[in-house]
């Protein structure tokens, strides 16, 4: 054991990645019979030279080891904290990791390590719990479309809150037999026609919860918010310009304070997002039809499914038209299908309407 801790720190003549393999294979066959200091020694060995070492030779030792129930537990621990390529087929497959294990990578190591562990088959609810309360929507997905993952109603409820400002999660979470149907009844506040149908058929929810849901849904759409004021109010500007500065003015908040009726502060967030002054911003918006709206919620990052629940309310808010014709729906969907953000800001700034 002596001798391997010499050759790591002075190979002399040996390479790094043959002491890497020969400490790594010795670990593996005999590490239940040795003492804690020579398995600390063999784990402080393979940390130090693990830098020095090809990537290849660190993934094709992980992928030996991912299915091996005997591997000493330490090893396995030490590669699942490499990079994500060493990581990734311990993290999906090894019988060894716990879930003490799991939650501590997920604390620790990168989103990619997260993502990975999300994927995992019959991951449990300790463990699911901590991944639904991440702020990476590619964890939240990857988790989401874990069949096999135990997920807490608790878990759930975090979800699903998540949800209204993230549109990929409705497919994958509309589609988890598993989804406790209260929660999707709450969904159908926010999510597509297309999913509405699609929970209907698929959940055994009373159908008059269900209708219930969906009569909330269109009065809310349906209501009429208090008219905007013009100018706005001072404070209107100030938070926005607060928001803006740290980061917070997203499309969620936009959304969130449509529904609620505050159309001063919509227009003044969308005005600051799209960097147009807001009296212009207003006469593209209100004035320049569905093509217009289409183009904004595109800049901003609001999906295509929200679209007609924008259009709506901001129509409502000033007493305008929610008709939309079968060329209107078209010219929508053309703009969601053609314009990515950059192309849609300089399409709305160059707008003109009659």
């Amino acid at each position: 054991m002596g001798r391997l801790a010499q050759l790591a720190v002075n190979p002399q003549g040996t390479s790094r990645e043959e002491i890497y393999l020969a400490v790594a294979s010795l670990y593996r066959i005999q590490g239940s019979g040795l003492n804690e200091r020579e398995r600390a020694l063999m784990h402080e060995i393979l940390r130090r030279l693990a830098k020095d070492v090809e990537m290849a030779i660190r993934i094709a030792l992980a992928e030996r080891l991912a299915d091996d129930s005997t591997a000493p537990h330490d090893l396995i621990l030490l590669l699942a904290d490499d990079k994500i390529e060493v990581a990734r087929p311990l993290l999906l497959r090894s019988p060894l990791l716990t879930d003490e294990d799991m939650l501590r990578l997920i604390a620790e190591c990168s989103t990619a390590h997260q993502e990975a562990v999300a994927s995992r088959q019959h991951i449990n609810e300790p463990v699911t719990d901590e991944l639904a309360k991440s702020v990476h929507e590619s964890v939240l997905v990857a988790l989401v479309r874990n069949a096999t993952a135990r997920i807490s109603v608790v878990a759930y409820k975090t979800l699903v809150e998540k949800s209204r400002n993230l549109t990929s999660l409705h497919e994958p979470l509309a589609q988890r037999p598993d989804l406790p149907p209260q929660l999707a009844t709450r969904m159908c506040e926010w999510v597509s026609d297309a999913l509405k149908t699609y929970i209907n058929q698929n959940y055994r929810i009373a159908t008059e919860k269900l209708n219930t849901a969906f009569d909330q849904a269109e009065t809310a759409i349906k209501s009429e918010p208090p008219q905007p004021k013009s100018p706005p109010a001072q404070g209107a500007q100030k938070l926005i310009d607060k928001l803006a500065a740290s980061g917070q003015l997203k499309a969620g908040f936009l959304l969130r304070v449509l529904h609620q009726g505050h159309t001063d502060l919509f227009d003044l967030g969308l005005a600051k997002l799209v960097n147009l002054p807001l009296t212009e911003l207003r006469a593209k918006f209100y004035q320049g039809g569905p093509r217009a709206v289409a183009l904004a919620c595109r800049c901003v990052g609001i999906d295509r499914c929200v679209f007609t629940t924008v259009f709506n309310l901001s129509r409502q808010a000033h007493n305008m038209r929610t008709t939309l014709t079968f060329a209107d729906m078209a010219d929508v969907d053309r703009v969601f299908a053609t314009f990515a953000r950059p192309a849609a800001l300089t399409e709305l700034a160059d707008l003109t309407f009659n």
